[in-house]
């Protein structure tokens, strides 16, 4: 383990107004998203995809680093350039997914634990050579009658810290991403009850396994209502919730919080993150790890068609910019245009 690249990859990572792209969707998330613009899932087309966004001029100022998938790590543009040293010279840091998904949890009805430990330390090895300097592991944490069990926190927070020791002996910032899903009809209390419980096993879980704090970030879930919740709360409530849970639970050495848009439509994910910002100081720096909340309506302007790469640009730069903006705390709706 190297310290002091750790924790200068991870201050990097949240550098002031920049935020992470998360394009590390499967093949299965990546064919949902086509699906919806009528264009064939294949591996060429996933490559054109992501070369459009990772083209993009002017993203660098708002985008500190990528979440590639092993496929799109080892892909290039059209031009033969690996997409890791496309970012790297934009000064964007290449980053991967290392879980290998969720499967159930066994004796846990309801319940997943995310698989992918196995070989990770050498697949670890083989993304730092290719260029890869943080990793992301999601665990998921439903919300239902009965459910999150006690099992489903500490297996899950386990898997998470076992992961990121891995990466740091292999000096790799992990991003540790403990999901609490919107998907119910609970209410924002409820979420932020289980929130903390999740964020209390999984440091404590990354304390025995001896994770370096100052080397790593967390992308946890927003404090929110369930999306079938009939009470929707305001962006100040949101942020209320989520910096008492957050104070409660994440120790101030951690360098960035990272959140996950889970679900919330561009403009919400957005404007949330601006609400929180703007409650500082904080002892953390908070921004972004989206991966629909930036791509969402890029992918639909550019409709899987050449002639529309620029217009999937801009409405990608857009929302960078837009995001770059609420990880300051200066975004306003004004501003969306």
């Amino acid at each position: 383990m190297n310290p002091h690249e750790l924790d200068s990859t991870a201050r990097a990572l949240v550098a002031p107004g920049k935020g992470i792209l998360a394009a590390d969707e499967s093949a299965g998330t990546i064919k949902k998203r086509f699906d919806g613009i009528k264009l064939e899932a294949t591996e060429e087309n996933g490559r054109r995809y992501r070369e459009m966004l990772f083209t993009t001029a002017g993203a660098a100022e708002h985008v500190s680093g990528v979440i590639l998938f092993d496929a799109t790590i080892r892909q290039s543009t059209k031009g033969g350039q690996r997409f890791t040293d496309l970012l790297a010279s934009q000064g964007i840091i290449p980053g991967i997914k290392v879980d290998a998904g969720t499967m159930p949890l066994p004796g846990h009805p309801g319940e997943l634990i995310s698989a992918g430990a196995d070989g990770l330390r050498k697949r670890l090895a083989e993304y730092y050579a290719m260029g890869a300097r943080f990793a992301k592991w999601r665990a998921v944490i439903d919300i239902a009658p009965g459910i999150p069990s006690a099992l489903c926190l500490s297996a899950n927070a386990e898997a998470l810290a076992h992961y990121a020791a891995c990466c740091q002996a292999e000096n790799i910032v992990p991003i540790v991403e403990p999901e609490v899903l919107m998907d119910g009809d609970h209410g924002i209390a409820r979420c932020e009850d289980v929130t903390t419980e999740t964020l209390h096993q999984v440091f404590a879980a990354l304390y025995r396994y001896g994770v370096r704090l100052e080397g790593m970030l967390l992308k946890p879930n927003m404090v929110i209502a369930g999306a079938k919740c009939a009470t929707q709360d305001s962006a100040d409530a949101i942020a209320e919730a989520t910096l008492r849970c957050f104070k409660r639970t994440v120790p101030a050495a951690v360098p960035g919080i990272v959140f996950l848009s889970g679900g919330q439509s561009e403009v919400q994910a957005t404007a949330n993150l601006d609400a929180i910002v703007r409650r500082g100081p904080h002892p953390w720096t908070f921004s972004f790890s989206y991966g629909r909340a930036l791509q969402a309506g890029s992918i639909k302007a550019w409709a899987g068609l050449d002639e529309n790469v620029a217009k999937g640009q801009a409405v990608y730069l857009h929302r960078a910019r837009m995001n770059g903006l609420a990880a300051k705390g200066a975004w306003t709706q004004a501003a969306e245009g």
